[in-house]
């Protein structure tokens, strides 16, 4: 039987093991909603909007940095949920990756493991 101590190195997935992307992602989408006051979103159902979105964008536009596919998906969810967009604010949704904030615990999690382990964060994103 293998003992986590056996282990040098540790791989974590970047997005939704140790960055927040729902807070991210509802966040990045205020200001769209904002926009569109008489629409009522839910999170919910702009999280669900943003998954398919984002699926339906990926399979088409799969060489797209992902800042500029985010931006493409922004304008798809204000489609799919009834609001206007302007490309200020599709282009805003795109960059907004980098304040998605990290789970409470990541850090120090983070700290923590990297006193024992090799660490190796992979994303597919940004």
């Amino acid at each position: 039987m293998q003992r986590f101590t056996d282990y040098r190195v540790l791989t974590f997935d970047c997005y939704g093991t140790l960055i927040d992307w729902k807070t991210g992602i509802w966040d990045a989408l205020q200001p769209l909603i904002m926009r569109n006051r008489d629409a009522e979103v839910t999170r919910d159902a702009a999280l669900l909007a943003f998954g398919q979105c984002e699926s339906v964008q990926e399979q088409e536009t799969p060489d797209l940095l992902y800042s500029e596919l985010l931006a493409r998906v922004h304008g798809r969810i204000a489609d799919r949920l009834g609001m206007q967009t302007v490309p200020e604010l599709d282009g805003a949704f795109g960059a907004s990756v980098p304040d998605w904030p990290a789970f409470p615990d990541t850090a120090d999690a983070l700290r923590v493991l990297k006193r024992h382990f090799r660490l190796v964060i992979l994303s597919n994103g940004a």
